[in-house]
């Protein structure tokens, strides 16, 4: 399993962590549309959106194995 810091923020512009991602995926969410709906994240100046996408997809490879 990769190490992950749930303490660091992706989206700088909402203030949101790893973790809250990770929350957002655990409760359902497996699209970025889902993510941002949950957490805002990637919704203001939109630069961390590439990077959210990969945590999700590395979330979801974890989550299904």
């Amino acid at each position: 399993f990769f190490i992950m810091n749930l303490e660091e923020i992706i989206c700088p512009c909402t203030n949101t962590t790893r973790g809250m991602i990770k929350d957002a995926v655990d409760a359902g969410a497996t699209t970025l549309e889902e993510v941002q709906e949950a957490t805002s994240a990637g919704t203001v100046c939109g630069a961390c959106v590439d990077e959210i996408e990969q945590f999700i997809q590395e979330l979801l490879s974890e989550k299904n194995k």
